[in-house]
């Protein structure tokens, strides 16, 4: 009933293979295709904040602060407030840790605060921790306290009563037989 025409099969391609599509960046034979749309440019904020990496043969002394991502393969030390950091196993702080995410693979002696903790089994910690989420793994070493932090909620706002009117009650007569007495004392 319907007869389609088959196209001819070539030695390099058979009868039944797909059309190759053409590559994107060669100008394509078929007119009736649309352009493909240009791939946005990846945007500086995301470039920007990449992970930095303090690597194994490095020693730091000295504070690092700062709000984008770190690796620690080297030992530093110093306080270390970051919003990413991830200890690797052979680095090594010594001093406090504070970062939104931390993962600990290697040696922290210090305090560690932060909203998800994560000790990993080759871990060594020797310090409190303070967080929201902690997870320890089989076999990771940890000396110290553990406090638990919750964000706090907003407190609902409700509307203050208004307060009632208060009248001042009418002043009840003293008789005159039971009237205050006023005594002097003097100091000797």
């Amino acid at each position: 009933m319907f007869n389609k025409a088959k196209p001819a099969a070539t030695p390099d391609r058979p009868s039944n293979a797909l059309p190759i599509p053409p590559l994107p960046d060669l100008p394509s034979s078929n007119a009736a295709r649309p352009p493909a749309p240009p791939t946005p440019a990846p945007s500086p904020v995301a470039s920007s904040r990449g992970l930095s990496t303090l690597s194994s043969d490095l020693q730091f002394e000295g504070h690092v602060t700062g709000a984008g991502d770190l690796q620690v393969d080297g030992a530093v030390k110093g306080d270390v407030r970051v919003g990413r950091l991830i200890v690797g196993e052979t680095g090594a702080i010594e001093g406090n840790v504070t970062a939104d995410y931390l993962e600990v693979r290697g040696r922290v002696v210090g305090a560690v605060a932060g909203k998800q903790v994560k000790l990993v089994s080759t871990a060594y910690v020797d310090g409190d921790i303070t967080a929201e989420q902690l997870s320890i793994d089989i076999g990771a070493y940890f000396q110290g306290r553990v406090l638990q932090s919750r964000r706090e909620a907003p407190a609902p706002v409700a509307p203050a009563p208004r307060p009632a009117p208060v009248e001042s009650p009418a002043p009840i007569p003293i008789p005159a037989a039971e009237a205050p007495q006023t005594i002097e004392m003097k100091t000797v």
